[in-house]
């Protein structure tokens, strides 16, 4: 006589063969992973070009900020002292709407071919900047502080520039000078925007 002798089922049987076969599954995965990016091209994968397309577009435009210049409000003028001595360049501007006098720089440049305008070094706008009252200012620029820019017979370009906060700045107004000859005999001066 045969006696079946029947075993017990081992808690968590199924559940373990699961788990084994799920790892096989997911390691196979792997391996091609590794393989095809292996073959497509040292081991980095590339990507492809979808094959569908949109019918909604998309346009955009980038504009950069413009910064108002300062605008000259009337001819500008040369005064030539007294035999020479406080020499000065008047001129005549208003501020754009929204600035103010601390956002103004004056620069100065020989006229010519690749010229470029730098700082007026030693000048100090606010102390030689008076307000009209009418919302427009007279600065006086002194010939003394053009020093070798401002030679015998040589045109300077005095400008002003406003500078925003964020470091852009506007297209200059600006003044042609010329001291003249000794003593500041023959000095002229002119609007150039």
């Amino acid at each position: 006589m045969r006696h079946h002798t029947r075993h017990a089922a081992e808690p968590g049987a199924p559940r373990t063969r699961r788990r084994r076969k799920s790892l096989l599954v997911a390691s196979a995965c792997s391996a091609v992973l590794v393989l095809a990016a292996a073959l497509s091209g040292g081991g980095v994968l590339r990507s492809t070009l979808a094959s569908w397309s949109d019918e909604e577009n998309v346009s955009s435009t980038f504009e950069a900020k413009t910064v108002p210049p300062p605008v000259l409000t009337q001819p500008c003028q040369f005064r030539p002292g007294l035999i020479g001595i406080g020499a000065r360049v008047r001129i005549f501007w208003q501020l754009p709407e929204g600035y103010e006098l601390g956002d103004v720089e004056v620069e100065a440049s020989t006229a010519g071919l690749g010229s470029v305008l730098a700082p007026l070094t030693g000048f100090s706008l606010t102390s030689n900047t008076t307000a009209t009252g009418d919302g427009t200012y007279r600065t006086d620029v002194p010939t003394n502080l053009l020093g070798g820019l401002l030679g015998l017979g040589t045109e300077l370009e005095i400008a002003f520039v406003v500078e925003d906060e964020n470091g852009w700045v506007s297209e200059p107004a600006a003044v042609a000078s010329n001291a003249g000859l000794i003593i500041g005999l023959g000095g002229s001066c002119r609007n150039l925007t």
